[in-house]
């Protein structure tokens, strides 16, 4: 039972991963554009697509490199041609607008790359168990947990210690402040926006290796990335990394134990947190306290 226990600790930590990847994307895209962007899961899926299109050409780990950029490029044309007009209007333009795009990259998907699951090959040198008793601990699980946490601690130090991260944090702050100062809000909107759909592509190509690829693959991770900026707390980039954490390891535990309420868990988590604390365990004013 303990070692049952562990794998699925395990596999719950590497499922939060997933979705504190994508709580930071969406975190970073709702406190600055002011946008709940639904076609996340969508520009997941495409990471871990186009990654498996490239790999034949530039291996894995070029695939690795460039479809995160890729996918980021590509959501800076969205936001350019298609968020940027509804900035001025009523949030629900903006929910409505990027729920339909997921349903339309998601039939794109289907119709370029079949309906059916593919599977994403990772270089045999990660595929093997570190441990023999351990046989769920792989190369590659581990350096996921590296990569991402590589990438998190990037992302965190942008913000922190470069002029466009100062700007982003004080245009979540006070957007009008920061025009009033000569800044191009709708330049600043753009890149960060483009930052927040590299961190879904990024997140797709980790996920394609570990859960393979499917269709829906953005669809089933969405809402809990939702819920994990929920419970770390609406505007805190540490809480949405927290809350990811929190709920894909919850998950996992509850599966050992009594594997059909893994699902039900993460909301009564959100539950719980939004009675004892409505701001979410570090939701402050800011994006990065």
């Amino acid at each position: 039972m303990m070692e049952l226990l562990l794998f699925n600790i395990f596999n719950g930590l590497i499922i939060g991963i997933f979705y504190a990847l994508m709580a930071l994307g969406l975190s970073l895209i709702l406190g600055l554009n002011g946008i709940i962007n639904f076609s996340h899961g969508g520009f997941l899926a495409l990471g871990g697509y186009i990654a498996y299109s490239l790999s034949p050409v530039i291996g894995f780990w070029g695939a690795l490199i460039v479809s995160p950029f890729v996918v980021g490029f590509l959501g800076l044309i969205v936001e350019r041609t298609l968020i940027r007009p509804l900035y001025s209007r009523d949030p629900l333009f903006s929910l409505l607008l990027t729920f339909g795009l997921a349903m339309i990259m998601e039939d794109l998907i289907r119709t370029f790359w079949g309906a059916n699951g593919l599977p994403f090959n990772v270089p045999a040198s990660l595929s093997h168990p570190l441990s023999q008793t351990y046989f769920f601990i792989t190369g590659y699980r581990v350096f996921l947990v590296v990569l991402a946490l590589l990438a998190i601690g990037s992302l965190f130090a942008l913000l922190r210690y470069t002029r466009i991260g100062v700007r982003i944090r004080a245009g979540n702050a006070d957007l009008e402040t920061v025009s009033a100062l000569g800044i191009n809000i709708y330049r600043l909107r753009a890149i960060n926006f483009g930052v927040g759909i590299l961190f879904a592509g990024l997140a797709g190509v980790l996920a394609a290796g570990r859960l393979g690829l499917t269709p829906t693959m953005g669809a089933s991770l969405i809402m809990p990335s939702f819920v994990a900026i929920i419970v770390g707390g609406v505007g805190s980039l540490l809480g949405s990394l927290l809350g990811g954490i929190i709920i894909g390891v919850a998950a996992g535990v509850v599966t050992t134990y009594y594997p059909a309420a893994s699902d039900v868990v993460i909301y009564l988590i959100m539950g719980i947190v939004l009675v004892v604390r409505p701001r979410g365990l570090l939701g402050q004013e800011g994006l990065l306290e």
